[in-house]
């Protein structure tokens, strides 16, 4: 009368395969996803000069200089701006002088990266904006639905004419 009692197994799930699946899933996710890459300013260097040029002399009346100091304060040909002023000013150096006017920007080594490329977006969006009025105004459509030829037109009569150096030591330049 005595029963025997069969113990019900359990039924085990063979796992010798999920750390190789999970490791291949891993892998599979790492080389599909994307990234996010550094963002910068939007800048495309010079290309090196074939020969040697002579440098050019440039006119003074021609020249707009913008210094950021290490207290981070902007001034524009000696006048302290903000940047707004500082948008306003170069968009009418660029409106009066054409291909004729540079931006020289000096940047003191104590300033603040935020500062500095608020400035440099400040001096963009400037062109940027005299592009689109002058886009506009010459073909009817924004600057950013004209085609490659329409863009290097409206580039060339608004050039954008940036010169950049670091406020030396001690405040020379």
């Amino acid at each position: 009368m005595f029963r025997k009692r069969y113990r019900q197994q359990i039924p085990e799930l063979n796992t010798t395969s999920t750390a190789d699946i999970s490791f291949m899933l891993l892998i599979f996710f790492l080389v599909t996803s994307s990234m996010d890459t550094d963002k910068g300013l939007l800048r495309q260097m010079a290309p090196p000069p074939v020969e040697q040029q002579q440098p050019q002399d440039v006119n003074k009346d021609l020249v707009m200089r913008v210094e950021l100091d290490g207290k981070d304060q902007l001034t524009c040909d000696g006048k302290p701006v903000d940047l707004r002023q500082l948008a306003e000013a170069v968009m009418a150096k660029a409106v009066v002088n054409r291909t004729e006017h540079v931006i020289s920007i000096q940047a003191d080594r104590e300033a603040s990266y935020e500062a500095y490329f608020r400035m440099q977006n400040t001096i963009v969006n400037a062109y940027q904006t005299l592009r689109e009025h002058y886009a506009e105004q010459r073909y009817g459509k924004s600057y950013a639905h004209c085609n490659a030829d329409e863009r290097s037109v409206v580039n060339d009569y608004y050039p954008q004419r940036i010169s950049e150096m670091p406020i030396q030591e001690g405040g020379a330049r």
